[in-house]
């Protein structure tokens, strides 16, 4: 049997007493790209807060490459080679582009991800990596949220509603670059409500509802309008 890349087996996770995620199941290999769906206030960013330390994990195990990750923390999940993307991409207002993304680097993770290489991957980046990161306008912000967690060279990359306010050329543009870096090896566990570049971009799905997973399976088995009724279920 093949060992997951990341997986969580009966997280149950809080914020103080508030119990969000009730036992769930997740998992993603190696260059996979996953996909998490749901309503608002279900818990997908809780799945995120959960890996960083931010929401208390009291009960269940996350593992990353079959090893156990007791003690959850920012650095904890980078140091295992997982990079987020946050909703709200966290751009810091008073940091130039290049310094945002040298921000990515900061635990020096061995790997091919370079600044140089980001600036391939962005050329616009690069012409302007002397302006302040909040200069740029929303898409580019998210292509400098993504660029800054590749520079942490993960193996993991979850991006958390990297969608949310862009223009629909924009996300198609999100689309292909999303699905090009699962060329390179890194795998892709993606939060998301815009329901087309889930379909188009994951292979698998889990739904969440109320904080447990309600449904998962192969997202060629689905199309549009199944999904939304799962979900809305």
């Amino acid at each position: 049997m093949t060992t997951s890349l990341l997986e969580l087996r009966g997280v149950n996770a809080f914020y103080g007493s508030a119990h969000i995620l009730q036992g769930v199941d997740l998992s993603v290999q190696s260059g996979e790209r996953v996909a998490v769906v749901g309503r608002n206030g279900v818990g997908k960013t809780t799945i995120v807060n959960t890996l960083l330390g931010i929401a208390a994990m009291r009960g269940g195990s996350v593992h990353m490459r079959g090893e156990s990750l007791l003690k959850l923390a920012g650095h904890t999940a980078a140091t295992h080679g997982i990079a987020v993307v946050p909703q709200g991409r966290m751009i810091l207002p008073n940091l130039s582009i290049e310094e945002n993304l040298k921000l990515g680097a900061s635990l020096r993770r061995p790997g091919e991800w370079t600044l140089d290489r980001i600036y391939g991957l962005f050329p616009m980046l690069a012409e302007r990596r002397r302006s302040p990161g909040t200069a740029l306008s929303g898409g580019q912000q998210q292509m400098l949220a993504i660029g800054r967690a590749l520079m942490a060279n993960p193996d993991l990359l979850i991006l958390d509603e990297p969608s949310e306010g862009l223009a629909p050329v924009i996300v198609d543009e999100l689309e292909k670059l999303l699905r090009d870096l699962t060329e390179t090896g890194v795998a892709i566990l993606l939060i998301e409500q815009h329901l087309r570049l889930v379909l188009d971009l994951a292979e698998r799905f889990y739904v969440l509802s109320k904080g447990h997973v309600s449904e998962t399976g192969l997202m060629k088995d689905v199309d549009r309008e199944t999904l939304q009724a799962r979900i809305m279920q």
